[in-house]
């Protein structure tokens, strides 16, 4: 497994977050995303973003430590975040880990969320995401994930990049062979594991909420 990891804005990144990170990750910082990395003892080599939230301390630590620098203009079209995961999808690392703090921003968690379904994810192995205390995977056509929590685990499979097709459950208290799921359904919502829990999917980009 190759790991790049992008660290988003957001507040305290928790000790879990930190023990994800694997030693040899490329570690990418989103703007502010640096100071709570940095907090967390997680040390970026990458920081992308127009550079506005960021602190002073945080900056100067940065050019301290030669990180690399890629900043953008506050005026443009794409989010931070979407800036630091374009820079990821373009690593030629596999594994896609993001990790942001429980944020007080609705539309910033919503939009980091339709970025991870986005089409230059799809070239990534496996994505998972802890932001806060919640973890997500995102798993793109023709891929699947193995949920790493333990028996009677709750999570919830959701359709928001559009719909689903060929979803097939494992090891869950309700699993699904072959099955449709159109964006906007509740269908998939609390589940729960009876042993190793394994999702895929054939068509589509599904979230799997692990609250």
């Amino acid at each position: 497994m190759t790991q790049v990891v992008v660290v988003t804005g957001g507040g305290e990144l928790s000790a879990r977050a930190t023990s994800m990170v694997e030693p040899d990750a490329l570690v990418i910082a989103a703007d502010s995303g640096l100071d709570d990395a940095l907090a967390a003892d997680i040390a970026p080599t990458v920081l992308v973003g127009d550079l506005d939230s960021i602190s002073a301390s945080g900056t100067m630590w940065a050019y301290a430590h030669d990180v690399q620098i890629e900043r953008h203009p506050e005026d443009k079209d794409a989010t931070d975040t979407e800036l630091a995961l374009a820079r990821a999808a373009a690593s030629g690392r596999d594994h896609l880990l993001l990790l942001g703090g429980p944020g007080d921003r609705l539309d910033h968690t919503l939009g980091t969320l339709a970025a991870l379904g986005a089409a230059p994810m799809a070239g990534f192995v496996a994505i998972r995401a802890l932001l806060g205390d919640s973890e997500l995977h995102v798993v793109h056509a023709g891929h699947s994930t193995t949920l790493p929590i333990p028996t009677g685990s709750p999570f919830s499979l959701i359709a928001l990049h559009g719909a689903c097709h060929g979803i097939t459950v494992v090891g869950a208290r309700w699993p699904l062979a072959d099955a449709d799921l159109p964006p906007g359904s509740a269908r998939g919502i609390s589940n729960e594991t009876v042993d190793a829990t394994h999702i895929s999917i054939a068509d589509g980009v599904l979230t799997v909420v692990i609250p």
